[in-house]
């Protein structure tokens, strides 16, 4: 194929790292914000959230656009505005700004996930696409890694504002060298240039695979969210809630590349079960054990092989002639889910009287993968019956 390919997905890769790092910046540096600007923890969860919220409304609209206007355009958008939302919040220091910087960049954020597989889709198939695909999905949880560690050290040597310019760094490195590498992929299909949606059994398909990300995604948000106010609950030491954050997020990335390889032998359905089993087994080993560095193993390891194989199936939910806008039905049911979610993990720790009421229901949210992934499989099969029907009466 040439390195052309693969310069592409290097800037979309370092695009998602960058992704993971600016959703965890808040986070990251919520002691230092709080002293910094007095805010409480209901402001804190405004600015962790501002940055997820366009994605609600945006998905959609950025799918059509990419479809009428190209990948080239809406991408390198995308990017540049990741590009400059930390840099108005880092220039315009107090609440207010970095809420609104983390707005625009968020939005940009969405662009680039929208088209991002379908540009990989372009560009790989086979062996090769289940390859970038897990290579894009383990993208992202090494950004919020690599935040958790290097922001509360930027921050304590260079102050709170260069911390919150080092949002800008992977970005803009991103954004030049998608600029300078990306073309159209000889083998994608001639854009239609029309705002339109797919057919509505492909809608509902693409939806499906949403949902089936969601799932994932709900489990793994509400397990990163609530273990470390659950393991200060039970006693646990700072050395130990640090070692099961890092296997929860570090430890999920070789598995996640793994993931794809290991479908092809023996099936992305078995791979799939044994990820959501294993997530919610470590949800609730967690919750109901006192070993939390087993539980941690089963949840980030064990529980993260199957991220990629959903993450190909619902790229693929669409043709590729309505790719760029399937993905934005596909976003758009995510982030509608997973406002919904922590919401759900936050009422059960209430009615459970603590955080390990969350966990229960992450484990629960985890493993509705199952029975949606057994819906996409028999709507895609539905789906493949009626074409090959149709080209026979042609």
């Amino acid at each position: 194929m040439g390195a052309r390919p693969w310069l592409i997905l290097a800037a979309m890769v370092l695009a998602r790292i960058a992704f993971g790092y600016q959703y965890q910046t808040v986070a990251s540096l919520t002691p230092q914000l709080m002293a910094a600007y007095g805010l409480d923890y209901t402001s804190i969860g405004t600015l962790i959230g501002v940055f997820v919220a366009p994605g609600i409304i945006l998905a959609l609209p950025l799918g059509l656009l990419g479809r009428r206007y190209g990948d080239r355009l809406i991408v390198g958008g995308g990017l540049a505005l990741m590009t400059a939302g930390p840099l108005l919040g880092a220039v315009w220091a107090n609440p207010a700004g970095i809420g609104a910087g983390r707005l625009l960049a968020g939005a940009g954020g969405v662009a680039m996930i929208v088209l991002q597989n379908k540009i990989i889709s372009d560009w790989f198939t086979g062996r090769a696409f289940m390859l970038a695909i897990s290579l894009s999905v383990a993208a992202y949880p090494v950004g919020v890694s690599g935040a958790q560690i290097a922001l509360p050290w930027i921050a304590a040597e260079s102050g709170t504002v260069a911390a919150l310019l080092s949002d800008t760094a992977l970005v803009g490195l991103s954004l030049v060298l998608f600029l300078a590498s990306y073309r159209d992929a000889p083998s994608a299909q001639p854009a239609q240039r029309r705002f339109s949606l797919p057919g509505r059994r492909e809608c509902i398909l693409v939806m499906v695979g949403g949902l089936v990300w969601t799932a994932y995604t709900g489990c793994y948000g509400g397990f990163v969210s609530y273990v470390p106010s659950l393991m200060s609950v039970q006693g646990h030491s700072a050395l130990i809630a640090g070692a099961v954050m890092t296997l929860a997020t570090w430890g999920s990335i070789p598995a996640t590349l793994a993931g794809g390889a290991i479908a092809a032998r023996f099936g992305n359905f078995r791979v799939l079960l044994f990820g959501a089993v294993a997530m919610a087994l470590g949800c609730f080993g967690m919750a109901f054990t006192a070993w939390p560095l087993a539980s941690a193993v089963m949840f980030g390891v064990l529980g993260s092989v199957h991220p990629s194989v959903i993450m190909a199936a619902g790229t693929l939910s669409s043709r590729p002639e309505n790719r760029a806008v399937g993905m934005g039905i596909f976003y758009t049911t995510y982030y509608a889910g997973n406002a919904l979610a922590p919401a759900l993990c936050g009422h059960a720790a209430d009615l459970v009287g603590g955080p390990g009421g969350a966990l229960y229901a992450a484990a629960a949210i985890g493993l509705l993968a199952i029975p949606l992934w057994l819906l996409h499989a028999r709507l895609t099969a539905g789906n493949r019956r009626r074409q090959r029907t149709l080209a026979v009466s042609d």
